[in-house]
């Protein structure tokens, strides 16, 4: 027997936020489709527009299962996929017959693609007043650059955070993280567009959602601003705080070559960190010379390997950590243990996990198997389909 924990779970999981919430996606690659499947994952019916033929470009990308795209397949699981010629007037029809029901529009295009194709904010708000429509580009609606083709990395060097990563040699280094499509554009969607349908439940009204990926970085760079606005002159690469300028913010060698990210930044951490690697006390206060102390802490980190500054790390309040593969990191108990993996994707013969997302477990769907949509299978949704 389910304990009442259980059900009441059960229960909040069955009540998702976004049930009965119908999403037109036109959106390809990476910051809309993501946007879109955190939609998905809250209850949200979503419902990708794509080409006939190919589909979302993502369809053709490696690594795959088969035929399919394992990218394409964790960023589109759960969805339904409408495939359509958008330049023939009876699909834009047909699309215009949707559009009535439905609540939230996601379209990636360029300014004006939309409106030349009979599909933008003026002609669907007379369809559906309530409709909260969002359009994702690099450089938004307006302005000089609006119409100029861009990607992630573009948008990082408009904005000057690219500067602010630089290697040994100085040069800056290629992120890991796609920040500006997932930083700049999917989540800055998915708030918007979660504020829009609260305010056009309560008033009937929708809104146009103008969200511009490069626009939104500058606020991952608070300090380098606060850092201009005081006077202290512009952040330097490998000079500041939070870019390698400082030893409690730093990344040091290990004897085996492998790294250690420690970040002491409280003084209660830094003074922990400082006795247990044993560091000279003239050199504990750091404001008297940083780069010494930087110099003293990697030549005493480098004496011994990664396992030993492990073991000597664990259970204290150091705020040091291992650098570590994926495939290590996919294998954590503090991971596994909250279910992160839980839910799975069926993607042709493979089932592998689900992409994790940043949604609280009472929110979004209970851990199943789905698939991502075939291409165009959903004609039932159509007029005359």
């Amino acid at each position: 027997m389910p304990s009442s924990a259980d059900a009441n779970r059960e229960s909040r999981q069955a009540a998702r936020p976004l049930e009965g919430v119908r999403v037109l996606d036109f959106s390809t690659l990476l910051p809309g489709p993501l946007a879109t499947l955190l939609l998905a994952e809250a209850g949200a019916e979503v419902i990708k527009v794509e080409r006939p033929g190919e589909g979302d470009e993502m369809r053709g990308y490696p690594p795959k299962a088969g035929a399919e795209s394992l990218s394409f397949a964790l960023l589109n699981r759960g969805k339904r996929s409408l495939a359509l010629d958008l330049k023939a007037p009876e699909n834009v029809r047909r699309l215009r017959s949707l559009v009535a029901e439905t609540q939230v529009l996601v379209e990636q295009f360029r300014p004006g693609v939309m409106d030349r194709l009979g599909l933008g904010w003026a002609a669907l708000s007379e369809v559906n007043p309530a409709l909260v429509y969002c359009s994702i580009t690099g450089y938004g609606q307006n302005g000089p650059r609006a119409l100029e083709a861009g990607h992630d990395l573009n948008y990082l060097a408009r904005t000057g955070l690219l500067a602010l990563a630089a290697g040994a040699d100085g040069a800056p280094v290629v992120p890991p993280g796609l920040i500006a499509d997932i930083g700049g554009g999917s989540l800055p969607a998915v708030i918007d567009i979660l504020l829009a349908l609260r305010r056009a439940e309560a008033t009937g009204e929708g809104c146009y959602l103008d969200v511009a990926m490069c626009d939104n970085l500058f606020a991952w760079q608070f300090w380098a601003q606060a850092q201009l606005a005081a006077g202290a002159g512009p952040p330097r690469p490998g000079g500041e705080l939070l870019t390698g300028g400082s030893p409690r913010y730093q990344i040091y060698r290990t004897a085996d070559g492998r790294f250690l990210a420690a970040a002491p930044l409280e003084q209660k951490f830094w003074e922990i960190f400082c006795r247990l690697i044993g560091l000279p006390e003239a050199l504990r206060d750091d404001t008297k010379d940083p780069d010494a102390t930087k110099r003293a802490v990697a030549e005493i980190i480098a004496t011994q390997p990664a396992g030993h500054w492990q073991g000597l790390f664990a259970g204290k309040d150091a705020c040091c950590a291992l650098v570590r593969p994926l495939e290590a990191a996919l294998e954590d108990p503090q991971f596994t243990a909250l279910g992160q993996f839980a839910a799975e994707l069926s993607c042709g013969r493979v089932t592998l996990p689900a992409l994790p997302l940043p949604l609280a477990p009472a929110l979004r769907a209970a851990p199943g198997t789905k698939e991502s949509p075939a291409l165009g299978e959903a004609w039932d949704l159509l007029e005359d389909g």
